[in-house]
């Protein structure tokens, strides 16, 4: 080859390199938020943020589970089809099962605030336990309470056990401590809720009033238990793979417009939790609330299952420092 060739092939080549440097890397984030709700206006205003951070980071959304259940879009990280996800406790199960501590202990905390006081307390042991199964936390949340909607009026324990209930298909852990609390579960993706009230195929569903609302849940399920199960927790995700090609400049701005993105939803949820009950309310739903004597003998329920949950749905050890950290709260 000629200096002039070998120079040409050289600068060529230099200048390649230099062209895919210099093209924004892109990130594919699968969630089942719908589109034009406020959590999906939020990630966004994150994707913005990414996009002036060094590298102009890309950011392109798939909403309404479009990606498939969540069990499917974790399936899809691990094979790079997607490289981030808002995944709920469900998803997060598919990974570790520390995360179930956050909202598979029904009726563990009492409050809001307690809530956030054991997830930021928890979330250092979390974080390290996604890391080690190759995911990268970059925010923790929740959407507040998760309620029981229904066909039929539901008051007492024995009202619910008489009803089929929804339960995803992928979490076998929440299906058994369904079971086990004398429950019908039935098991469909949660893109199967609507129909299967329809059809019914299931005559109960546990949600956020939320997505009772935007699914439109509560017209073949007209009646809510006003009644704080679990909280709806979740976290942004994203695979390590995909989070160790950011230079770690990148990597800082990004999680920090990822944690501003993850208070506001957050923020945004909780409101939207009692806008929504008042919405519904408006057009036909029947509030059912708890007297003490019948919040009484839910606690008593989801207390005999506890045994059950510590050590088989929940790690033993994540399941004790919950305990711990709310018995330290209530002090």
């Amino acid at each position: 080859m000629s200096i002039t060739k070998l120079t040409f092939a050289i600068g060529l080549a230099i200048s390649c390199t230099a062209v895919a440097h210099a093209q924004p890397k892109r990130v594919k984030l699968a969630t089942l938020l719908p589109k034009g709700s406020s959590a999906h206006r939020t990630l966004l205003t994150m994707g913005e943020k990414w996009s002036q951070t060094p590298g102009a980071v890309g950011l392109t959304i798939y909403t309404d589970g479009t990606m498939g259940g969540e069990a499917e879009t974790v399936r899809r990280m691990r094979i790079d089809q997607v490289q981030a996800s808002l995944l709920s406790v469900g998803g997060l199960l598919e990974i570790d099962r520390s995360a179930a501590a956050l909202q598979v202990m029904p009726m563990a905390f009492r409050s809001l605030d307690e809530v956030d006081y054991v997830r930021e307390r928890l979330r250092p042991l979390l974080d390290k336990r996604l890391a080690e199964k190759g995911f990268v936390a970059l925010f923790w949340g929740d959407a507040g309470w998760v309620r029981f909607f229904s066909k039929k009026p539901v008051i007492h324990p024995e009202d619910l056990k008489r009803l089929k209930m929804f339960a995803l298909s992928s979490d076998i852990g929440q299906i058994d401590l369904m079971k086990a609390a004398g429950f019908q579960p039935v098991s469909l993706e949660y893109t199967d809720t609507l129909t299967g009230l329809q059809t019914g195929l299931i005559e109960s569903v546990p949600t956020i009033p939320f997505y009772a609302l935007a699914g439109q849940f509560y017209l073949p399920a007209p009646y809510m238990l006003d009644i704080n199960y679990v909280p709806l927790t979740g976290a942004l995700v994203m695979t390590r793979k995909a989070w160790d090609t950011f230079p770690a400049a990148a990597q800082q701005a990004m999680r920090q417009s990822a944690e501003e993105a993850g208070k506001q939803i957050e923020e945004q949820s909780r409101k939207e939790m009692d806008e929504s009950v008042a919405a519904m309310e408006k057009r036909g739903l029947k509030v059912n609330r708890l007297t003490p004597d019948a919040r009484a003998e839910w606690q008593s329920v989801f207390d005999a299952v506890y045994p059950k949950l510590r050590g088989n749905l929940v790690p033993a050890d994540v399941f004790d420092e919950v305990q711990r950290l709310l018995r330290e709260y209530r002090k």
